[in-house]
This record gives structure tokens, C-alpha cells and sequence, in this order.
């Protein structure tokens, strides 16, 4: 099926596009459909990730860490786009098998840290109403202080807004980011929009 980035169509040239499809094409290689979407506003994208940037600069939150957190909200909101994104850097940062049972809510082989911080995860993304202290509580047991409790929640909740904006303008995962995830990460996501189909991915630097 010829599935087209997004709802939306490539946002007019210029320099603020540009600079942003310039800084995929040096990290990815490619322009991301996610990144055609939020041209439409690259004010609010660079200010976005400014602020996402400014919450992990001091955080006594690991790398690894983090990606237990986007890769289990990914997974427990169905956005296949990030789940493929954050499964494959969390595959890096531990292994492909473990990345793959975050993706599917199973979190044995992690540390009690991660454990506790992929629980909260989902049930942020689920219900955040139905939080409790003992909850809570569990994380401090875990190891986590409660600027670092803030951090994880706050992040949960940017990471949330983020998908939604994606998913709701059609934005699909990138073929080049579904080639490149480990298999075991492909196979674990089978929720949210289907991979763009590689013949018609925009292909250069598109309208900027």
C-alpha cells in the first residue's frame, strides 16, 4: 500500500525547515516524516526539544534509564514511531532481547531502578489519575529521589504530547527506521501506524 508520510502536506521552504531536515540528514541520513510534520512550526519543534534537552542536562536519570522510559510510554501509548525509535537505542544501551520486552511490558532483566521506572511508565501513560503513594513510594525503594521521580514524570508526560502530535497527523515510522531497529525490536511492535512503505518515502532533502 502507497502510504504517504502524513496527513499533512511538507511544510514551505524556509531557513528554519531547512536548519531542521539539515540536522536529520547529518544524524539519520534522511529527513524523518516526524520532522515534516512539526515543520509547520519549527519554532515550537526547536523550542520543544530545547526544553526536553534542558530537563535531561542535569537529571540524575541514566541514558539507559531514559530509554526504559520513552521505549515503555511508547509502548503503552501504541506509538509504533517512537517504540522503534527508543526499542533500538535501548537495544544499544542494554541488549536486543531485553529492548524487546520492554516494548511488550515484560522488564525482568532490567535493574530495579528501570523496573520500577518502566511500571510507572505505563501507568502514567494509562491512567495518571489512578497514581498512588505506594506507587511512589516503590520508586523511592527503587532508588529514585524525588527530583528524579519529577524528572520521570515530566518526561513521560513531553514524550506523551509528543506522540500524540505525531500520531494524530498520520505521521509513519520511517522505513529507513524500521531497517535499521534490531529484529527482535521490529517484531515486538505490532501496534500504531504501520511502516511507511519504502517506495513512497520522500527521498533528499524535500521541500527545504
Amino acid at each position: 500500500m502507497n502510504r504517504p508520510a502524513a496527513f499533512l502536506a511538507d511544510p514551505p521552504q524556509s531557513p528554519a525547515v531547512t536548519a531542521a531536515y539539515e540536522d536529520d540528514l547529518t544524524s539519520d541520513g534522511y529527513v524523518n516524516n516526524l520532522t515534516r510534520v512539526w515543520c509547520w512550526r519549527p519554532d515550537v519543534l526547536a523550542s520543544f526539544q530545547a526544553v526536553r534537552a534542558g530537563l535531561l542536562a542535569d537529571s540524575g536519570l541514566s541514558p539507559r534509564e531514559v530509554a526504559v522510559l520513552v521505549a515503555a510510554t511508547a509502548a503503552a501509548r501504541g506509538d509504533a514511531y517512537c517504540a522503534l525509535a527508543w526499542g533500538a537505542r535501548l537495544a544499544e544501551l542494554s541488549d536486543e532481547a531485553s529492548a524487546a520486552r520492554v516494548l511488550r511490558g515484560v522488564d525482568g532483566d532490567l535493574s530495579e531502578r528501570e523496573n520500577a521506572l518502566a511500571a510507572w511508565s505505563r501507568q502514567v501513560v494509562q491512567d495518571p489519575n489512578a497514581t498512588t503513594g505506594v506507587q511512589v513510594r516503590r520508586l523511592r525503594e527503587a532508588g529514585l529521589d524525588d527530583r528524579e521521580i519529577f524528572e520521570a514524570t515530566t518526561l513521560i508526560a513531553f514524550r506523551l504530547a509528543f506522540s500524540t502530535v505525531n500520531d494524530a497527523l498520520g505521521a509513519h515510522p520511517d522505513p529507513q527506521l524500521a531497517e535499521k531497529a534490531p529484529p527482535l525490536v521490529r517484531e515486538a511492535v505490532t501496534f500504531g501506524r504501520p511502516v511507511q512503505d519504502p517506495s513512497s518515502a520522500p527521498t533528499g532533502r524535500g521541500t527545504a
